[in-house]
């Protein structure tokens, strides 16, 4: 497979129509919704029962969960899990993963951060670990069920799920919550950590899916830990395209953490929050995502991820914009759906890049510490300091401050894609083996 390419429009919608797509659409659903319930939806919870903002985005340290998940992924590449191993290994995980998320949803219904703002912290980090362990499961599930051809499409079928269950889950408690309150709201929620179980056990096994084997003896189960890593760090550039994955997103991770504090001191209502940052927020990722999966095929992975970034850079700056007009619902139009557009791009083609970059001995683990290195340095950022900074400098200075931090990145990719790092850089998921169909037709 080679990472530039270029097809009929035909050639790019054709995918979106396969089994192995619309299976990343089902995973894509489950895997958003933790990541609502602790997200935007928590923030709004805190918001309304009367929390300031340093201790809200102090909250997002639960997040910091999900750049953890490295230490535990090699366990669902090798660990055979009693009972439910007859299901297969990625299967048997999913179901597993799945039972841990809705568990810990129901938990944090059952709080009350009014009351006991200790025990909330605590549901809000087991939220955060289930929902890692279901992100790690649901990567490896659908990276190995996807052909390499499928990768870009697949992203975006994934992204569709994501954004869907994510908006689905976090508009479902908005609604719920004003009528029957933040329990039932969260009770409600925990349904969606059924499709992806649903899927594993309807399709089965990944076929691309290689066993890594863990042994008993405790050198060897080192040697399976490490494994991961030092394959990856054995490549050439590594060290570069590692820097890459950690600074691309910090602008966008810092900017999004600190989205509803700002809606809600502009005074913008759940129903105007709703109507206007989810609803129209949705349909504009939508739009991102076709626009990112036919630049993807039409101009390559190298230019598609740079447009990419550079749109992701941009967006940021305009809600310093809409911080400075102030409650404006066509202002907030504007700017969502401007941010939301670059994002779905993005979510085509950066998850594309980081997918093909796995090898399929390692998947779990390997995609673990990529998609956890992608966010961490913008969640430790926003969790010590965003909120000191906008009541210091305000909304308007902050956003600013984040279109600027994303600018290295941007220029590392472009430094990347012209000295051969991003090609060099491509593990075994994203080249056509023997085994897969269409192999060899996408170079």
């Amino acid at each position: 497979m080679s990472v530039e390419r270029s097809g009929s429009w035909v050639d790019g919608v054709r995918p979106y129509l396969e089994r192995e797509p619309l299976a990343a659409f089902a995973l894509g659903v489950s895997s958003g919704f933790p990541y609502a319930m602790i997200g935007a939806t928590l923030t709004t919870r805190l918001a309304q029962d009367g929390l300031d903002k340093k201790t809200i985005t102090a909250f997002t340290l639960g997040f910091l969960v999900y750049n953890l998940k490295p230490l535990w992924a090699w366990m669902v590449d090798g660990v055979r899990l009693p009972v439910l191993g007859r299901l297969g290994q990625r299967v048997s995980w999913l179901v597993f993963a799945g039972a841990l998320a809705i568990a810990a949803v129901v938990n944090l219904a059952l709080v009350d951060p009014a009351t006991d703002l200790g025990a909330t912290i605590t549901a809000a980090i087991l939220v955060g670990v289930a929902g890692a362990t279901y992100d790690i499961v649901i990567d490896a599930y659908r990276i190995e069920t996807l052909k390499p051809y499928q990768l870009g499409v697949g992203s975006g079928m994934t992204q569709y799920g994501w954004r869907i269950g994510s908006v689905a889950a976090a508009s479902l408690a908005l609604v719920l919550a004003a009528r029957i309150g933040w329990t039932g709201a969260y009770l409600a929620c925990a349904s969606f950590a059924l499709p992806a179980m649903l899927t594993g056990l309807l399709l089965g096994e990944p076929p691309r899916h290689r066993a890594a084997v863990v042994r008993r003896g405790a050198g060897e189960l080192w040697a399976s830990i490490v494994g991961p890593f030092t394959e990856f760090f054995r490549r050439h550039g590594a060290a570069t395209v590692l820097l890459f994955i950690l600074i691309h997103k910090i602008g966008d991770t810092l900017g999004q953490i600190v989205l509803r504090l700002m809606l809600n001191d502009l005074g913008f209502t759940n129903d105007e929050i709703a109507i206007y940052d989810v609803g129209i927020g949705f349909w504009a990722y939508l739009v991102g995502i076709f626009i990112g999966g036919a630049i993807y095929t039409r101009l390559g992975l190298k230019r598609s991820v740079l447009i990419s970034l550079v749109l992701m850079a941009v967006s940021n700056a305009s809600f310093a914009w809409l911080a400075a007009a102030g409650h404006s619902n066509w202002g907030l139009a504007a700017a969502i759906g401007f941010e939301n557009i670059a994002s779905g791009i993005g979510g085509v083609t950066v998850i594309a890049y980081f997918a093909a970059l796995c090898d399929l001995r390692f998947t779990a683990a390997q995609y673990a510490l990529i998609s956890a290195a992608s966010s961490v340095v913008g969640r430790v950022l926003t969790a010590v300091s965003a909120g000191a900074i906008v009541e210091r400098f305000g909304y308007v200075q902050f956003y600013l401050l984040t279109t600027v931090v994303a600018l290295p990145g941007v220029a590392l990719f472009w430094w990347m894609a012209r000295t051969g790092l991003v090609d060099g850089s491509i593990g075994s998921a994203g080249v056509d083996g023997p085994g897969d169909a269409r192999a060899g037709e996408e170079t």
